[in-house]
């Protein structure tokens, strides 16, 4: 049973891609608010979705905002010989900052946000649980908006000690770093290089021109 339209939408998101990517085995998604990171049972895997896009309500004072920062952490097991599997799922919420209350926040998400989630976490799955290549991780962080820096003291997360870096931060860095290595290459490029291979071969066909010239013009003096 769902205990919030979002936990509906998690599972059924879930059960279906599951069914498509591993048919033959049968999975369930638990949520598990208790989970705590890198306390794992033996056998047990751990995935952290460090840059998830959610929607947090407060039930106290109806305050609702949006935050980048919402850290999920998965704990996965497959047992080869029954081929079930199971997942753990806790979200790390966030206090209202308006009203100041103690109480941890509801949190909800776009469905598109849930499968890019849900992607991500088979892809784990198939890397730590079935020792397979499983893609390409998907981050969508670049269009969030973003109030300002993160606020660790009404984290949930950041209090358990879990440091979790800053999506449109590190995206800069990485743009950045980026820029710097490509820049020089476009500088040289659009710079007049006359020892370049483009310019020997134009040295090379004048001096052609000029020596067929000199022997047409010679030949030409002798007739």
């Amino acid at each position: 049973m769902c205990t919030s339209l979002t936990t509906c939408e998690w599972k059924k998101v879930f059960y279906e891609k599951m069914e498509a990517a591993k048919p033959a085995d049968s999975w369930e998604l638990i949520i598990d608010p208790n989970l705590k990171p890198n306390e794992l049972a033996p056998a047990w895997k751990q995935y952290l979705e460090q840059h998830a896009l959610g929607r947090l309500h407060c039930t106290w004072c109806w305050h609702t905002w949006q935050s980048p920062h919402v850290v999920i952490l998965f704990h996965m097991y497959l047992d080869r010989a029954q081929r079930a599997g199971s997942v753990r799922m806790r979200v790390f919420k966030q206090l209202c900052y308006e009203c100041g209350t103690a109480r941890l926040d509801e949190w909800s998400m776009l469905e598109e946000n849930i499968e890019s989630l849900v992607d991500n976490l088979i892809t784990s799955l198939r890397e730590q649980c079935y020792d397979e290549d499983g893609g390409q991780y998907r981050i969508h962080v670049a269009s969030r908006p973003d109030g300002g820096p993160h606020r660790s003291e009404f984290c949930e997360a950041c209090q358990e000690g879990i440091v979790h870096w800053k999506p449109s931060e590190k995206l800069l860095e990485e743009e950045a770093t980026f820029s710097g290595a490509s820049k020089p290459r476009a500088q040289e490029a659009s710079g007049y290089n006359f020892f370049s291979l483009r310019w020997g071969l134009f040295w090379a066909s004048l001096c052609l021109l000029i020596i067929y010239l000199q022997f047409s013009f010679r030949s030409s003096t002798f007739l």
